[in-house]
């Protein structure tokens, strides 16, 4: 991942971080639209530093995963490594920058190498919601400006690749544009400047002039925000960009609802939108109900046709993409996925197994075994979960509750469960302990035909 030119915030762009929106398949979507830079959303810095950093061989990505239940917390690919900007939500220098170096890896002087998962990094400054002001993060930090350009000096003392801010206006122009100052002086790349107060919200009207006096009082590139309610079709962007004055334009709303608003030529319809956008989130193996959101947000009122009412009813990723003609594509996608997860898991374990003897003996006669791994996605609600499903269905028939035991071997976990004085486990060696037990409650399952031989080979669980 050799990051071969800077990234450049004059006369791009871009498309603006969204919470829950600007996962992976947005991203590359914007890009194949023609957004020449994209923001993940908003991630906070205790989440990331309690991830471990994986190079996913099945998707070719970089997943940073959560140590605590294993979810991926943020996935990149190559396709958009030179053009996408991490937003960091912190309100403290020392955890800024570790976050920074989290997603910048230095080579030793034998390769004289520096690798990026991403080509820059933006510090929230602007976020309104309440759980960011309470945090001290995002708005809250535009009262606390020794703080915020100490979080932006931490960072840019950490890496090479360009830092910058994204910050909301002030009630006093003048206070903005000196405040835009003391940042800039920090020596960030850009500042994105939206152009709402904390309090406002779209209803309210974007002060372009506020930005536009940013921009005339600063050299480094401004980064104009907030104006999708004038932004209806690409030639709008560059209206937007002339009244603000500024370098480049972020877009969010807008794209949020249709993001072929990046295109050239012209807009498409959303139903090709929301196609083009489920090829993403299938290649990625988007999680179900994150898709759901980001598709029902392009959809507008869902309530309103045939195909709202039942798109709201699904509740998997095949489900949705057969709505949009796409399910056998996604199954067969997700086949070659599992195929393939089970094949690196295996050879993990018989890496492992040379090292050390099996710590649970899979081969006992009274364990009831499958080959059955833990497939997050397919369980989009609480209730949906095996361990769930298990423990439900022990209390509406009066049994004795599950009991689990886990041995982890390397870094590798098996469970088995004894349930009605028997006892299940998958032969499958699963990431973390409670993925293993999840898994062992599928065995469980199918022996007490919950679930049958099709659902599982369907789905991709059975190896």
């Amino acid at each position: 991942m050799e990051n071969n030119k800077q990234l450049s915030y004059r006369n791009k762009i871009i498309l603006a971080p969204m919470v829950k929106i600007n996962t992976l398949p947005m991203r590359l979507l914007a890009l194949d639209y023609g957004a020449d830079i994209v923001y993940t959303e908003e991630l906070i810095d205790y989440k990331l530093l309690n991830c471990h950093r994986k190079v996913n061989d099945t998707l070719n990505s970089v997943d940073f995963i959560d140590k605590s239940d294993g979810t991926v917390v943020f996935r990149t690919c190559p396709r958009e490594k030179p053009f996408v900007v991490l937003q960091i939500g912190t309100n403290d220098p020392s955890r800024a920058a570790m976050v920074a170096k989290l997603v910048y890896v230095e080579y030793d002087l034998t390769g004289v190498r520096l690798e990026y998962d991403v080509a820059g990094i933006d510090i929230n400054m602007g976020c309104p919601k309440g759980f960011s002001l309470k945090g001290g993060m995002g708005a809250a930090l535009l009262n606390q400006s020794d703080k915020a350009c100490a979080i932006l000096s931490a960072v840019i003392s950490t890496v090479s690749i360009p830092v910058t801010c994204k910050i909301r206006i002030l009630r006093d122009i003048n206070e903005t544009v000196s405040l835009c100052k003391k940042l800039a002086a920090t020596g960030i790349a850009a500042i994105g400047i939206h152009g709402r107060r904390i309090h406002e919200r779209p209803i309210h009207e974007n002060r372009n002039n506020v930005i536009k006096a940013v921009s005339e009082a600063l050299e480094i590139p401004v980064i104009a925000n907030g104006g999708s309610k004038d932004i209806k079709v690409y030639e709008d962007i560059e209206k937007f960009k002339i009244v603000t004055g500024c370098s480049s334009v972020m877009i969010a709303r807008s794209a949020e609802k249709n993001c072929s608003i990046f295109k050239r030529d012209g807009k498409l319809e959303v139903p090709a939108v929301i196609r083009d956008y489920l090829h993403h989130a299938i290649n990625y193996d988007s999680v179900a109900a994150n898709t759901k959101y980001c598709v029902q947000n392009m959809m507008g009122n869902v309530h309103e046709t045939e195909l709202g009412r039942t798109f709201l009813e699904t509740s998997t990723l095949q489900e949705i993409c057969d709505l949009w003609q796409l399910g056998d594509y996604c199954r067969e996608k997700q086949k070659k996925m599992n195929m393939l997860r089970f094949e690196e898991r295996d050879l993990a374990c018989n890496d492992q197994k040379r090292i050390k003897p099996n710590p649970v003996d899979e081969t006992q006669d009274d364990i009831n075994s499958l080959k059955c791994m833990y497939i997050r996605s397919l369980y989009p609600m609480p209730e949906d979960l095996p361990k769930t499903k298990l423990l439900n269905w022990a209390k509406t028939h009066r049994k004795p509750l599950p009991k689990y035991h886990t041995e982890q071997f390397e870094k590798l976990f098996k469970s088995i469960v004894t349930f009605d004085n028997k006892k299940y486990s998958s032969l499958f060696w699963e990431k973390n302990k409670r993925c293993a037990e999840q898994g062992s409650a599928i065995v469980c399952l199918y022996f007490l035909n919950v679930y049958d031989m099709e659902y599982l080979k369907i789905n991709g669980i059975l190896g």
